[in-house]
């Protein structure tokens, strides 16, 4: 400060105190430091947001879209309900039910000899209790043929092609 300083103005002046037509150095450092942790806050404030949907995507779940929908309406509605759902559903295990259903469904398909994964066809449904019913009236008019004692019953074999399809 080589200016002659004001007669109302303290022999020392705070180092905070620029010269006029100098660059506050102080107004500088407090812009920096004030954007940077606006930046920080946001971040951390996403990333913590986004737990629920990071933890569920990392470990594969089948709800891995509720919580992401459910931390979607818990950023734009600021219900943390809805975040705490999505955090305490992404570390559930729900069990795949579609994995079992779809094994028993190939089970039966080939016990009734259908090509697995195709099911029956419109045709051969409306077919197979009528084909049944033929099937019992020709065992039921054959001669001399006896009824098997409960003892001695066994369950009916179903084949197709070579491979046998019956389960002890």
């Amino acid at each position: 400060m080589d200016e002659q300083a004001h007669s109302a103005a303290t022999e020392h002046m705070p180092v905070f105190i620029t010269a006029p037509g100098s660059t506050d150095v102080l107004m500088v450092v407090t812009a920096i430091i004030l954007v940077v942790s606006v930046i920080a806050f946001g971040v951390l404030f996403l990333r913590l947001h986004t737990l629920p949907e990071r933890v569920a995507h990392k470990a594969h779940k089948i709800q891995f879209e509720i919580v992401a929908i459910l931390g979607l309406i818990a950023l734009f509605t600021h219900m943390h309900i809805f975040w705490v759902a999505g955090l305490l559903l992404a570390f559930i295990d729900i069990p795949d039910f579609g994995g079992f259903f779809g094994r028993i469904a190939g089970s039966v398909e080939r016990m009734a000899g259908v090509k697995v994964g195709t099911g029956a066809e419109p045709d051969e449904a409306a077919r197979l209790p009528v084909a049944n019913a033929q099937l019992q009236s020709a065992e039921a008019e054959q001669p001399g043929r006896q009824e098997p004692t409960p003892s001695s019953r066994k369950s009916a074999r179903v084949t197709a092609g070579s491979k046998e399809l019956d389960h002890a």
